[in-house]
């Protein structure tokens, strides 16, 4: 028998469309590495605009991405609160949007020119995402650094 909408796990696209929790502080999102660290498992790590990754990362190699990811973020957003990232669930997380300090726009979407996240860490197999700017070249050169592409 064929399962309903109401009966399936919700794909990778209707998650990343629901509902976030942001993270607001910077304390918070020590808390927030922290636990995805401890969470003994392997995360898909996604720089919109570049090639979806197709295996997740864990251990050092993902401990080494997190502290990589926050020095950005705290070097470029210069202010004394986060505000930049989401996740689904802060406790217990599976999938975390992190827009980049420097194309920031309306990530609500309520300019009418939605933009998305530049980095998603994600416990299911990511799906392209659409990103009608272009990549900063320091960004893609970071990126590459960090992941030897």
């Amino acid at each position: 028998m064929p399962l309903n909408a109401a009966d399936r796990e919700p794909g990778f696209r209707e998650r990343l469309d629901g509902g976030f929790h942001g993270i607001l502080r910077w304390p918070q999102l020590d808390q927030l590495w922290q636990r995805v660290k401890e969470s003994g498992g392997e995360w898909y790590l996604y720089q919109v605009g570049e090639a979806v990754p197709r295996a997740p990362i864990g251990g050092e190699r993902l401990e080494s991405a997190i502290g990589e990811l926050d020095r950005l973020l705290r070097h470029d957003h210069h202010y004394d609160y986060c505000g930049i990232v989401y996740a689904d669930d802060p406790r217990d997380p599976t999938l975390i949007k992190v827009y980049d300090p420097n194309n920031l726009g309306s990530s609500c979407g309520c300019s009418g020119v939605r933009i998305p996240p530049r980095w998603i860490l994600s416990r299911m197999p990511p799906e392209p995402i659409e990103d009608h700017g272009p990549t900063p070249k320091g960004r893609s050169r970071w990126w590459q650094r960090l992941f030897g592409g």
